[in-house]
């Protein structure tokens, strides 16, 4: 039993830290400047301008990196955002995603009566 506990805690560590490499070379203030190209759609606080487009504020780093290497793989397409991450580097997507996913969004729940 101990040596199951073990391997689930190595695997769990090991899992931990693959997934954080990508946020060892993100830099959040560099994608607060890189932003200024997905304000007009996303916003410059990552809130949707337009209803067509998501709100990305707040959203997992690991879920927006996924994202925006689709659309610039071909995986996914949009015509806008295909283009757009067609032109992004790896450095670009890590530090936008790192940028959009320190928004802190707050949700109030309403009273019910």
């Amino acid at each position: 039993m101990i040596d199951r506990l073990l391997l689930s805690c190595l695997l769990a560590l090991a899992f931990g830290v693959l997934a954080a490499q990508t946020s060892w070379a993100a830099d959040a203030t560099a994608g607060r400047k890189k932003a200024s190209a997905c304000q007009t759609c996303h916003g410059y606080d990552g809130i949707a301008k337009i209803p067509t487009a998501p709100h990305i504020a707040g959203e997992s780093q690991i879920y927006l990196e996924n994202q925006l290497k689709a659309f610039r793989s071909g995986k996914r397409e949009h015509e806008i955002m295909s283009v757009i991450a067609q032109q992004l580097s790896d450095e670009d997507i890590a530090d936008l995603s790192a940028w959009y996913s320190a928004i802190i969004i707050e949700v109030i729940v309403p009273e019910t009566q």
